[in-house]
């Protein structure tokens, strides 16, 4: 199952970048809607191998998830991988730059079940799919608005270092 959405952000590529890969950020935001977020590697900065394991409910049954950062090309693409009990996860996430002050960010993600409770759960997914993918492109375009709101207050990691940031 494969769920893509894209946003045109008022923003530079570079600062799309930097605000996209404040870990620390996310991690904080995951704790507050319940989730247990631990990073084990890449406590320095953004580098592929950097791992992290989470604990969730969903369903009323307890989860548990690790994501590791697979791939990064600064600042044009990352990708994570995650692996839990009977499904696995891709998410590519992709930066192109449309002019020196506007950056399309593109979210690919995909999940594949390795057992049958996971193929069932898919399934499930697959029934509410249109529902799940507008609420999917819903989040992207609520996280690009905050996001040119954050470039245009200067609010932040220091975006001017976004350039030499690497992988």
């Amino acid at each position: 199952m494969q769920f893509t959405a894209r946003e045109d952000i008022q923003a530079p590529i570079n600062a799309v970048f930097e605000m996209v890969t404040d870990f620390e950020r996310f991690e904080r935001m995951a704790m507050r809607r319940g989730i247990e977020v631990r990073r084990l590697t890449g406590h320095m900065g953004v580098v592929p191998g950097t791992t992290w394991t989470t604990e969730f409910r969903l369903r009323g049954k307890p989860r548990q998830v690790e994501i590791v950062m697979a791939e990064c090309d600064p600042p044009s693409q990352m990708r994570f991988e995650a692996t839990g009990k009977g499904l696995n996860g891709t998410t590519t996430v992709e930066f192109m730059a449309l002019s020196q002050r506007r950056t399309r960010l593109e979210v690919d993600m995909s999940l594949a079940a390795k057992s049958l409770p996971a193929r069932l759960f898919l399934q499930s997914l697959r029934l509410g799919q249109n529902r799940f993918r507008r609420r999917f492109q819903a989040r992207l375009s609520e996280f690009a608005r905050e996001m040119e709101e954050r470039h245009h207050h200067g609010i932040g990691p220091d975006l001017a270092g976004a350039a030499g940031k690497s992988c």
